[in-house]
């Protein structure tokens, strides 16, 4: 079953600054999440306030919180991983 992988608006600006190579391998790395939300390689945020999980797209990080029972797939945050945990 598909699920549906919905961009907040943060993560649509995140994606203003990104150059193109990286964003054809980002939209290939979201497209795939809505087959499959949780990949090998996709890691759990632990944390007060994070209940979501991060997938690596090389430099860049996705992070992104998954809904089993709607089947969707909330991406908020696209960042380079010098950025993506402050």
């Amino acid at each position: 079953m598909r699920y549906a992988v919905l961009l907040e608006s943060q993560a649509e600006k995140d994606l203003l600054p990104i150059p193109k190579r990286d964003l054809k391998r980002i939209d290939a790395r979201l497209q795939s999440l809505s087959q499959v939300p949780r990949p090998k390689g996709a890691t759990k945020l632990r944390g007060k306030t994070s209940e979501g999980w991060r997938v690596r797209v090389g430099d860049y990080r996705i992070l992104y919180q998954v809904d089993d029972k709607d089947k969707t797939i909330r991406v908020y945050r696209i960042k380079h991983r010098r950025e993506a945990y402050r």
